[in-house]
């Protein structure tokens, strides 16, 4: 693929997850070039606060931004010159990062088991979010992602924390209301996002093996039906309030990590862009 050669500062997210769908969609707002990087088969839960879908349905929207899956070079082109959306690629990383040139790479894939590995040098600057970036040695730059005070803080020299034992609690509710694939295998469920579910209700199956609501409550969080999971993949998730459930748009923790991601883009360009 031939270099891009629009105009403007280009960001380059990997992962549409509801972490990088709100460091995408906030960057898109404040008038960034924004491409996202997504595998052919996410596994990600909360679809519905996030661009996850485009990848199977061609289009997803987020809070009034769209993101469209684009991997024609001439499409991936026209939305970057318009702005008329976030494209979404799914080809090989490393010829979109060649074709697109970016300024800043942003790794919010947010894989909190795995050591990340070191992308300086992949662009003129690098953010890390998610547990054990090290700042100056894996990325240019870190933003904490853990629930706390410093939660989106920008980190220019050291570690991101390492990854909390337990999620935030929801009415009592930590890790008991997700469910972690048990087997390897294909994902299958009739249910959708928003679906009331009790527990012990069967919500979905791994070939064979079936998959019970944790708790009752709402389905927050559900892998697509027909995606191939490994063991420990987080594929159900239900919150407990009836009412007021929050199923879809930017969630207060992905919201505050985007603002650290802008602050760092932002004094990075006051220093180093003319």
């Amino acid at each position: 693929m031939k270099r891009f050669l629009n105009s403007g500062l280009r960001v380059l997210v990997r992962g549409a997850n509801d972490v990088g769908s709100s460091v995408a969609h906030r960057l898109f707002s404040a008038g960034y070039s924004v491409v996202i990087h997504e595998t052919l088969q996410p596994t990600t839960a909360r679809r519905k606060m996030s661009f996850t879908d485009a990848v199977f349905d061609s289009r997803a929207t987020l809070e009034g931004i769209e993101a469209r899956l684009t991997n024609g070079r001439s499409l991936l082109r026209a939305c970057l010159v318009s702005k008329c959306c976030i494209p979404l690629y799914t080809k090989d990383f490393y010829k979109l990062l060649e074709a697109l040139h970016p300024n800043v790479l942003v790794d919010a894939r947010m894989r909190k088991h795995l050591q990340p590995e070191n992308q300086r040098g992949l662009a003129p600057l690098t953010i890390g979010l998610g547990p054990n970036f090290t700042a100056g040695e894996t990325t240019d730059v870190a933003i904490e992602t853990n629930w706390g005070q410093s939660l989106g803080q920008i980190i220019k020299q050291g570690s991101s924390n390492p990854l909390q034992g337990e999620p935030r609690a929801i009415e009592g509710h930590a890790r008991d209301r997700y469910v972690y694939a048990p087997v390897a295998g294909k994902f299958f469920t009739a249910l959708e996002i928003g679906e009331s579910v009790r527990q012990g209700e069967e919500v979905a199956r791994i070939d064979s093996s079936p998959l019970a609501a944790p708790i009752s409550g709402v389905l927050r969080g559900l892998t697509r039906s027909g995606v191939s999971v490994f063991p420990g993949t987080k594929v159900i998730e239900v919150d407990p309030r009836l009412q007021n459930a929050q199923i879809s748009g930017i969630g207060e923790r992905p919201a505050r990590i985007a603002e650290g991601v802008l602050s760092a883009i932002q004094n990075w360009e006051a220093n180093h862009v003319r």
